[in-house]
């Protein structure tokens, strides 16, 4: 896998290329030590992933990630001394088409640099398998029948996403108001560190509350839930009727940690219970297997469209499974939920 580094300070980015070249299955493409160096290189000479920082004079890492993935899309791994202190960057970039970010390695701290190798190597995966997986097989639309009213107190709308993701959570989140009437649970690709910090900045962009999903937690509606840890995240009713947010190890050989895909397909298993699937941005194919799950249980299911995608892969997936009902731009996705939910409303209300 050939990497691309980006850093001005010269002796971080050879502490990189050493790190890179010592690890097995990686070879350095090129160094840049700022924006238009990389943008010059990488047009060049592709590379398979880029380790991007973010404090840089000239164009900054957000701006140059933007360039790079409008060149020729690739994994993009912001690569930081403070994750608090540049998170608007770190989130910026993101938006731009990072796929995630760890923090700088130090040579003198070995579990350090094996967080990074360890997150390099996970990054490489997703690499792998755009690059050599089959494709997904086509499969003929599935004409599923109208969502029934089914007995259950709270609506859950699903959503996966990865590179690019942030920003288009929060443009879906802008569109809903306070109060709004189902509980939302969100599974981001995202390094577990990083997501406190992808909290509080949604909850700078959105009416709503946004929390981190606990183990054994109640949902509500009105709530915004993110996947917290490195483990998956699934859904269950719990002994009170209310669906109960859990972890999971398993699967455990995953590329993706949380994974769309586990959490979909335990949505689609919770009976009685009104829900929507989206999937948004992002590199690979995680969650289209749980969105086709959803719609062939007569679920509404939403896609990202090409056209404000990052990256197009998620979607992609799920539009050649057939697992997609609407493939729509961000505002009219959030328009879509909004049409489900108010229809849950009017609806009689169920009895068992």
């Amino acid at each position: 896998m050939r990497v691309g580094i980006v850093n001005d300070l010269r002796i971080v980015a050879e502490m990189l290329r050493r790190t890179v070249a010592e690890t097995e299955g990686f070879s350095v493409a090129w160094v840049a030590y700022d924006g238009e160096h990389a943008e010059m290189l990488h047009r060049a000479d592709p590379a398979d992933i880029v380790l991007m920082d973010l404090v840089m004079p000239g164009m900054d890492g957000a701006d140059t990630t933007a360039k790079i993935m409008s060149i020729k899309p690739c994994a993009i791994l912001v690569v930081t001394a403070t994750v608090t202190g540049n998170r608007e960057l770190v989130f910026r970039a993101m938006g731009n088409g990072a796929l995630d970010a760890v923090t700088t390695p130090d040579l003198k701290d070995a579990a350090s640099v094996a967080e990074f190798r360890r997150k390099l190597i996970s990054v490489s995966r997703l690499v792998g398998q755009k690059k050599n997986g089959p494709p997904a097989k086509p499969t003929a639309p599935v004409h599923a029948p109208p969502i029934s009213h089914r007995h259950g107190k709270v609506p859950v709308i699903g959503i996966g996403a990865s590179t690019g993701g942030p920003q288009a959570l929060a443009t879906i989140l802008r569109r809903l108001p306070a109060g709004f009437p189902a509980a939302i649970v969100i599974v981001q690709h995202l390094d577990c560190q990083f997501v406190p910090g992808l909290q509080r900045w949604l909850s700078q962009e959105c009416a709503l509350p946004i929390h981190l999903a606990k183990e054994n937690e109640p949902v509500r509606e009105g709530h915004v839930y993110l996947a917290e840890t490195r483990d998956h995240l699934i859904i269950s009713r719990g002994v009170d009727g209310y669906p109960h947010l859990h972890y999971t190890t398993e699967p455990e050989d995953s590329p993706y940690r949380p994974s769309a895909d586990v959490f979909l397909n335990s949505l689609a298993a919770l009976r009685h219970t009104d829900c929507v699937g989206v999937l948004l941005t992002g590199m690979g194919r995680d969650g289209a297997e749980g969105l086709l799950a959803l719609r062939r249980n007569g679920a509404p299911t939403f896609a990202q469209d090409q056209a404000s995608s990052v990256v197009f892969g998620m979607p992609r997936a799920a539009l050649d499974m057939g697992a997609v009902e609407e493939h729509s731009s961000l505002s009219a996705i959030a328009d879509g939920i909004l049409r489900f939910v108010q229809g849950i409303a009017k609806k009689p209300k169920a009895t068992l």
